[in-house]
């Protein structure tokens, strides 16, 4: 495998910013220069190992010669788990371009494993105090990391407190509701009561109208009888009259 033309920069590693939880930070935006210093035109692809957690632009191209390019390495919002922070790395690969080929595409199918050009740099990602995580002795950062990580899954939690003052809010509203079951229960009774009470009071107020109805009846027709014997002498006065009359009247003719 042939050595690396291009000049590349930096030599060695590449920096990105992290919050103390592992959270790439926003705009944490790290820089590779390309310098192609031959004569001939070179063709570069970047690569990674985490393709997924950074976007690269250009991630390649052709580099004229005497040319410098500058690769705008941005890192996705996610975080850095400790278990692979050592395995992050970026790979340059280069190859000269073959004369009178056009066909860039075409170009990388087609050449041999032994043309290829690598160069590779590790990614480091340091916190806002200055610590690097991919150092053995990062135990601190990783305390707070830790720390931090349970104090968002306490926030989820309900406290003891919390959990105590529901629960007596609860035997309260319970109790409220036996309240106010008992009372109308209470109100319950009182009214069955009032409507025994009031049908008593119909059913004594219908008697009442039905024994005055026999009653009015019987002061309707007794002074019609009574009148009816009043009247009896004076008819049998004037029935012995006329009797009287024609008997006299027999008598004269």
């Amino acid at each position: 495998m042939p050595n690396q033309v291009l000049t590349i920069e930096p030599q060695n590693e590449l920096k990105f910013k992290v919050d103390v939880s592992g959270l790439f930070e926003p705009s944490c935006t790290s820089y590779m220069r390309l310098y192609n210093p031959t004569t001939d035109t070179v063709l570069f692809k970047i690569k990674t190992t985490a393709p997924k957690k950074y976007c690269v632009r250009p991630n390649s191209g052709v580099l004229e010669p005497n040319c410098k390019v500058d690769i705008a390495i941005t890192p996705q919002p996610v975080y850095v788990d400790s278990n692979e922070k050592h395995k992050h790395k970026f790979m340059v690969q280069s190859v000269i371009a073959p004369a009178g080929k056009t066909n860039i595409d075409q170009v990388w199918k087609e050449i041999s494993p032994d043309q290829l050009m690598d160069y590779k740099l590790k990614c480091v990602f340091e916190t806002p105090r200055g610590t690097n995580l991919n150092d053995a002795g990062d135990n601190a950062a990783q305390n707070e990391i830790s720390k931090k990580r349970v104090a968002v899954a306490d926030e989820g939690k309900p406290s003891t407190k919390t959990t105590f003052a529901k629960s007596e809010n609860l035997e309260n509203d319970l109790q409220k509701a036996t309240n106010e079951v008992i009372h109308l229960r209470e109100e319950e009774s009182k009214l069955r009561h009032e409507n025994l009470r009031l049908k008593e009071e119909l059913l004594r107020l219908h008697q009442q109208v039905g024994g005055d109805g026999r009653v009015g009846r019987r002061h309707s027709y007794g002074p019609e009888k009574t009148g009816q014997v009043a009247l009896m002498p004076w008819i049998a006065t004037a029935i012995g009259m006329a009797l009287l009359g024609i008997i006299i009247g027999k008598f004269l003719m």
